[in-house]
């Protein structure tokens, strides 16, 4: 496993987590062993805003007695009364809702406790004005949760509780079907999206990803937007190089879902390449680099996706970006402007050019 450390809580985060959307419509013995194994196989991050109730017992059953080798992030505002998922911003149901959910899953604590899907400004003066903050910070206070954290698909939402300083951990939907405007959640313009990455990045608030295969359509030609399936290794690498991922969470039904998913961790760089994405690109998207690396191997040995993302990042705010740029062993001012990396570059980006750009704006 291959694992990532949040810049602000420490915690050292498996790249690929566990979603619950559909481990709810398993057997409880299939589920529990396809939990099991993947603890086996080093995933220790798991989201549980799932389709049904079932799941907490699933997981009370599979991790209760190593929990401490799990993070969970427990939403604040699902409602699970019926035995399906529901969403509620009435504080007596949240809190019995809070109580159900930590006894089921036999814990007395959760890592990440999240601001449940926000997608309106409506929603979050209404989780203000009804109480469910102040009882989700109260619990914070009383080392209950560890860390806030919140569930949104809108990066304007995002952006507007990211500014009230209070969370450590966002989940958000990536993919690049809604990074380039194709599906339901496809919010906000390729460009926010991006800069809403770079700001978490920035800002040391770490991603946790979810729909990375838009709900399986990306991995079916038929639904795929771009005319053809994209692997899941291929859109599991889209989202761990955007700024700020820390890990994908897909769902998993069985133990077989769980070793096809882990076999990203021993793909060939081309079995992740997702570079034909550039043949798709929309035009607002055109000419940014996403870090891909699709160019390389450069003739001049710069490793121009990270002397991209630090300049970007920089640019956006990230104080340590510059000194992360400083140790590399070369920089954008070593470019001998051979166009290598121009025309490998599938999403158009002039990249001989950016490295004067850069090398300027870092003096080297």
């Amino acid at each position: 496993m291959e694992y990532r450390i949040h810049p602000k809580t420490g915690d050292r985060i498996s790249v690929i987590g566990l979603g619950t959307s559909y481990i709810s419509e398993a057997p409880e013995k299939a589920a529990v062993e396809a939990l099991r194994l993947a603890h086996e196989y080093g995933v220790n991050y798991a989201d549980l805003a799932t389709a049904g109730a079932k799941t907490f017992d699933y997981y009370g059953k599979a991790f209760g007695d190593i929990r401490k080798d799990i993070f969970y992030q427990v939403h604040f505002g699902v409602n699970y009364e019926t035995g399906t998922y529901g969403w509620t911003t009435d504080l007596e149901t949240v809190k019995r809702q809070v109580d159900w959910m930590f006894r089921t899953l036999r814990t007395d604590y959760v890592d990440y406790g999240f601001i449940h899907c926000l997608d309106e400004a409506a929603d979050w003066e209404k989780y203000q004005s009804n109480g469910v903050l102040d009882y989700l910070l109260e619990m914070k206070a009383k080392g209950v949760v560890k860390h806030i954290g919140l569930s949104t698909h809108t990066p304007a939402i995002a952006n507007l509780v990211l500014d009230a300083g209070l969370i450590e951990q966002l989940m958000f939907s990536i993919n690049p079907g809604y990074d380039y405007h194709h599906g339901s959640y496809a919010n906000g313009s390729a460009g926010e999206r991006m800069n809403l990455y770079r700001r978490c990045a920035a800002e040391g608030v770490g991603i946790t990803v979810m729909k990375p295969f838009s709900g399986g359509q990306l991995l079916d030609g038929k639904t795929s937007p771009f005319g053809k399936p994209l692997t899941p290794w291929q859109c599991i690498q889209y989202a761990l190089d955007k700024p700020g991922v820390l890990t994908v969470l897909p769902g998993i039904r069985s133990a077989q879902d769980v070793r096809e998913l882990t076999g990203f961790l021993a793909a060939s760089p081309e079995e992740r390449d997702y570079s034909v994405l550039g043949t798709f690109t929309p035009g607002d998207a055109v000419g940014s680099c996403v870090y891909c690396n699709h160019c390389q191997p450069c003739p001049a040995g710069l490793n121009v996706g990270l002397i991209n993302k630090y300049y970007d990042l920089s640019k956006a705010g990230d104080t340590m970006a510059a000194d992360h740029y400083a140790k590399l062993e070369k920089h954008a001012s070593d470019c001998v402007d051979c166009g290598h990396c121009d025309s490998r570059c599938p999403f158009r980006v002039h990249q001989s050019q950016r490295m004067k750009e850069i090398a300027e704006y870092f003096g080297r």
